[in-house]
């Protein structure tokens, strides 16, 4: 099984990392070049309602994991990542969000995780 990490997307990319773009909205201030990503998966992210509800209000962060899940379990691009997981040895869930914990590539990670 390969290795997944959660990064900043304004963290530099490692050597050996195969680096997908979990975010619906492309990051500000950052260039393709910069953001050295290997796959802008969209799809993946939390529908625009549940994104802008959720605003990153840690209160909210369990309600939003449970929705995002339910969301997860019905999109098809979950089943993009898994073959990712399998050509790749290392992959990098890659976000913009500021909080390393409250985020939604954190719930992604432990979705993936679980299958």
């Amino acid at each position: 099984m390969s290795a997944i990490k959660i990064k900043r997307v304004y963290e530099k990319a490692a050597k050996d990392e195969y680096r997908i773009l979990v975010d619906r909205l492309w990051p500000r201030g950052l260039t393709k070049e910069q953001a050295a990503i290997d796959l802008w998966l969209k799809e993946i992210a939390p529908s625009s309602e549940l994104r802008k509800w959720f605003g990153h209000d840690p209160e909210k962060f369990l309600e939003f994991r449970t929705h995002y899940v339910a969301e997860l379990t019905q999109n098809p691009a979950a089943a993009i990542i898994s073959n990712l997981l399998i050509e790749h040895k290392n992959v990098a869930l890659v976000y913009a969000a500021k909080s390393e914990d409250i985020n939604h590539a954190a719930v992604l990670k432990e979705f993936m995780e679980s299958m």
